[in-house]
């Protein structure tokens, strides 16, 4: 099976992103309609009123954290909603026959900035967690991911060598 051009395991993978992209947008609507409403149910917990006081006054307490959490992963969501948004124009020019299109340099760039910012995200919110939820939380992870950060460094490689592809293209497309 060939690898680029229509028809191929490239076309195969973008109608694969193409769905996981659809799931991201209704995964980020979710989730943020979920911290708003958490939100409002801490500043007003009677407004579901078949809730027993004490769950009012535990929610009243928890509701801001809450929303703080699923506003991060909001965020969270949305730099992959980014990543796959980009790994799809890619995979378009890759199913176009195209696959040094000079454009997939500013997108690997990018994918690369956005997994960064994620990871380091990571630790910001770990770091959080720990200050506000001192007692309530048995661990929170906020170790170094070398898996993380080598997955930065590969697709910044990777912009380098599809940089150097464009050069060497727009190079051929100039010899007569």
């Amino acid at each position: 099976m060939r690898a680029l051009g229509p028809g191929s395991v490239s076309s195969f993978l973008k109608i694969i992103l193409d769905v996981v992209y659809v799931a991201l947008w209704i995964g980020v609507v979710v989730l943020a309609l979920i911290a708003v409403a958490a939100l409002l149910f801490s500043f007003n917990p009677e407004i579901i009123g078949h809730i027993s006081s004490g769950v009012g006054a535990e929610l009243g307490r928890l509701g801001p954290m809450m929303a703080g959490v699923l506003a991060a992963a909001t965020v969270y969501v949305v730099g992959v909603l980014i990543i796959v948004g980009r790994l799809r124009k890619i995979f378009s020019t890759l199913t176009a026959g195209d696959p040094f299109h000079p454009e997939n340099v500013a997108r690997l760039r990018l994918i690369g900035l956005i997994l960064a910012s994620l990871e380091l995200g990571r630790y910001v919110v770990a770091a959080l967690s720990r200050m506000l939820m001192s007692g309530e939380v048995r661990s929170v992870d906020t170790g170094f991911n070398p898996t993380a950060w080598f997955a930065v460094l590969v697709v910044f490689v990777l912009a380098e060598v599809f940089r150097e592809g464009a050069r060497l293209r727009r190079e051929a497309e100039l010899t007569i």
